[in-house]
């Protein structure tokens, strides 16, 4: 090899390893064995290679998308979970979505934002979820004069058309936003119970819009910070075995309440829940009512019937497919037909109607059959491999027929012991105990209420936690309804259990709640807030969880003796701490 070769080989060994630390117009320089024209090519040759090499390296950065507000409110986790899907497709689609509740933003950052997307449940009566409430209240309430029209926006609506006040949070939202100014890029899209659908076609409608098509910017694959969706969902549930199914009420109460375990037998693994998580529950119909529609309807069940997921038999698809309970506005359109109470049901609407009505139209009339979500009441770390639920069996009579819940008895009297059930994770962002052991808990969950605190206290008696714990529990008689009793007297005996205090409603004349025994111990209600604790609720919104939030406000201002705007701020500073959470239905 000549002395000549000898150093341009050198030359270029030494340049490509300067492609790791130095910029193309430093690979070669004049003094370099090169003509002019050799020097522009092999520049342009190893600019290349540094290129692939830091690109190996991760050195270069992915040009930005266009920023995205994704804003949600959640109250179940179904809305913050498609937050999370909505995210990933903005990706494909040139955005660069961030997430935040609605709470979280204040409404003079709308003013400073240009691409907007918000996905809001409907609680109880129309009322924003909990952590959409403070920003309802100021953009209902006029706190905002205005917004500027580069503000474009799309709301989706979760809610249950069975409810009066379908979808009212996300259309009020809607419906002030344009009046502000903002502009509305894409229809409201309110969804059902059966969301899945509607919000995949909102979703694709809002990126195929013109604002948002000309602002898209890089396109951007799906990245490694993304997380893996769980292996089980709600349209793919894990199959679990039924393993216990006790009364846990006495037999002279007005209630039936069942203690529930599921063995998670080879899919412990994918369904590692944490306590404060739900549960979703795949039901099964009732036979015997579903030979009641069929009797009414005039139908055999052997007839078949186009359902989204292919041909079934009409008893089947009645089975395990269709909601035969709920009658909404596509009911009564589909079927040609009126209530004549406005608590009717299909089986009354069925008994009621002089249409004829055919197999195919009575599934097109009915809902999708959904699962049920419950609060999960063990912690892994107690019962391994298993999930246990507090179920109370649903019963009440309806235009003289004794009616019952499609889950509670499905898992209280249908599913024998040994049978399978279709079983996935509703993941709590919300509603888990602090990761200080030291920390001292409040829990206030009257009847089933109690499920999530079984599991925090188990939880808490494994990880030998030294914080204090206080439970406020009731029902209405002690003899009967004290759920948990045997468990509760142990946790107090050793300790685990700082303060216990039992509401019992009917065994006094007057009747006691919890929320009493809140006001009856305010002031170490309060000193234990002061000292940094963090209460939990559990159980019933439309009473309860109101009744026990006022108690609360209440403690605050006479024991701290603030105002109103005082206790809101009080508040305010509990919930932004996560020391308020709330699992209500």
């Amino acid at each position: 090899m000549s002395q000549d070769s000898s150093q341009i080989i050198q030359q270029l060994a030494e340049t490509i390893g300067k492609t790791q630390s130095q910029s193309p117009a430093a690979f070669l320089d004049k003094d370099a064995p090169f003509n002019e024209e050799q020097r522009l090519w092999l520049n342009g040759l190893l600019t290349g290679l540094s290129a692939i090499a830091s690109a190996a390296q991760g050195d270069v950065e992915a040009e930005p998308g266009t920023p995205l507000a994704i804003l949600y409110g959640s109250q179940s986790g179904n809305a913050e979970a498609l937050t999370k899907d909505l995210r990933k497709y903005a990706k494909t689609q040139g955005f660069d979505g961030t997430i935040k509740e609605l709470d979280a933003i204040d409404l003079t950052e709308l003013s400073n934002l240009n691409h907007v997307v918000i996905i809001c449940s409907t609680f109880g009566e129309g009322d924003p979820p909990d952590n959409a409430v403070n920003f309802y209240k100021s953009l209902m309430e006029g706190e905002l004069s205005e917004l500027p029209a580069s503000l474009n926006f799309s709301v989706c609506g979760l809610g249950d058309s069975s409810y009066a006040h379908y979808n009212q949070c996300a259309k009020d939202i809607d419906t002030k936003l344009v009046e502000l100014g903002a502009t509305r890029i894409e229809a409201l899209k309110v969804c059902d119970v059966a969301f899945e659908d509607d919000y995949a076609e909102w979703k694709s409608a809002v990126f195929e819009t013109e604002a948002f098509k000309s602002a898209a910017g890089a396109v951007s694959g799906s990245s490694e910070s993304d997380e893996a969706g769980p292996k089980y969902d709600k349209n793919n549930p894990c199959i679990a075995s039924l393993m216990v199914a006790e009364n846990l009420s006495g037999p002279g109460s007005a209630k039936r309440v069942n203690h529930i375990e599921i063995s998670l037998a080879g899919s412990a693994e994918e369904l590692d829940y944490q306590v404060g998580d739900a549960l979703g529950v795949w039901p099964v119909n009732c036979g015997l009512e579903v030979q009641a529609i069929l009797d009414a309807a005039g139908c055999k069940g052997s007839e078949s019937v186009a359902l989204k997921s292919g041909p079934a038999s009409l008893r089947a698809a009645l089975l395990t497919k269709l909601d035969i309970a709920t009658a909404n506005a596509n009911t009564l359109e589909v079927w040609q037909t009126e209530k004549q109470d406005q608590d009717d049901q299909i089986i009354d609407l069925l008994k009621n109607t002089q249409n004829t009505i055919d197999a195919q139209t009575l599934v097109d009339g009915l809902r999708p059959l959904q699962p049920r979500l419950y609060s999960i009441a063990s912690s892994p770390k107690a019962h391994p491999g298993e999930v246990h639920l507090t179920v109370g069996e649903v019963h009440y009579e309806l235009n003289e027929l004794k009616r019952k819940g499609v889950a509670s008895t499905f898992l209280g009297q249908r599913l024998g012991l040994g049978g399978s059930i279709g079983v996935y994770l509703q993941r709590s962002a919300h509603f888990h105990i602090p990761e200080d052991d030291d920390a001292a808990l409040i829990m206030i969950g009257p009847g089933t209420g109690i499920a999530p605190f079984r599991a925090f206290l188990e939880e808490r008696e494994a990880r030998e936690a030294k914080g204090k714990n206080w439970l406020f529990f009731g029902d209405q008689h002690e003899a009967e309804d004290f759920l948990y009793r045997e468990q509760v007297q142990q946790w107090q005996e050793s300790g685990l259990l700082t303060e216990t205090s039992l509401a019992w409603s009917r065994d006094t004349a007057e009747k006691v709640y919890v929320q009493h025994l809140m006001r009856n111990r305010a002031e170490e209600f309060f000193n234990w807030l002061e000292e940094g604790a963090y209460i939990y609720i559990c159980g019933d919104a439309s009473r309860m969880a109101s009744d026990v939030d006022s108690a609360l406000r209440e403690i605050i201002a006479q024991q701290g003796g603030f105002d109103e705007s005082g206790v809101q701020a009080y508040m305010d500073k509990l919930v932004s701490e996560h020391r308020y959470q709330r699992d209500v239905y």
